[in-house]
């Protein structure tokens, strides 16, 4: 049966952050004495990224990138591929370190897509270029997340349909790193504080697309990082529970689709092609 509408799990987060954009506002400014805008503009600004966002529109972040060089590198390292979107290089220290373990890690060096160099020293990381873009992260980082997801299913589209009381939803989304008891979406922050992603989606849409698919998992990890340290969250999915605020979500996200119709550009949130 054709849906009526379809939501991928981070549009879905997206509005959660409109509908709470007041509490946002009030944890990063509500104690500055000059903020850069009042609450309601801070709304205002929320509500047209929002439209922005239904409506597909192209957007500039230096951080979104990073995210995806990061998470690409790993996805790389994990299937021991070369990637057709990132260049990356590797970066030695500048003393000679014939250390077998850094120089010849074979995690590294079986990779066609790291660029040979005349090796100077240690290992020290890799340079990984985006969009005219280069990030830098740490051996010992990417290590450890490739290491954690070894034998992972990387990039996985899921999706199922949901029954609202407006009609059956297609709810779907890419899962970063699928295990066979777990659910990973890795996440990069400038900035980590616990719980961070306790009111997002994707721990919610995913578990329950697999479940409607036949696949009962439902340990979901959020794996972040701030390039410094790392960080897990970790959620189980439990269906009587969660399904109904699922839902509910949902349909107060057609309320506002319906709202603002006018606004809204691209049909394929509406089941159109």
């Amino acid at each position: 049966m054709k849906p009526s509408y379809r939501f991928y799990a981070t549009l879905l987060d997206a509005f959660n952050d409109y509908l709470n954009s007041d509490a946002i506002w009030n944890k990063y400014w509500g104690f500055s004495e000059n903020p850069p805008h009042d609450p309601e503009e801070f709304h205002e600004q929320q509500f047209k990224e929002l439209i922005d966002r239904i409506n597909r529109k192209p957007f500039d972040s230096e951080a979104a990138d990073r995210g995806t060089a990061f998470n690409e590198v790993i996805d790389c390292m994990i299937e021991n591929r070369k990637s057709d979107t990132v260049i990356v290089e590797r970066v030695y220290s500048s003393e000679v370190d014939f250390c077998q373990d850094d120089v010849n890690a074979p995690d590294i060096d079986s990779m066609p897509q790291y660029k040979s160099k005349e090796v100077k020293g240690k290992l020290l990381g890799l340079n990984a270029t985006l969009k005219n873009r280069t990030f830098f992260f740490s051996i010992a980082l990417c290590r450890e997340f490739a290491d954690y997801f070894k034998g992972a299913l990387t990039q996985q589209r899921v999706e199922a349909i949901l029954p609202t009381c407006f009609g059956n939803v297609l709810v779907y989304g890419l899962i970063d790193e699928l295990m066979p008891t777990s659910v990973h979406d890795i996440k990069t922050t400038g900035r980590y504080s616990a719980f961070k992603f306790k009111n997002h989606f994707q721990h919610l849409v995913y578990p329950y697309a697999l479940m409607q698919n036949g696949s009962d998992v439902r340990l979901f990890e959020y794996n972040i990082t701030d390039f410094k340290e790392t960080y897990t969250e970790s959620y189980t999915f439990v269906p009587e529970r969660d399904i109904p605020i699922l839902t509910t979500h949902c349909e107060e996200f057609i309320r506002f689709l319906e709202d603002n119709r006018e606004l809204i550009t691209d049909r394929k949130i509406f089941g159109l092609e």
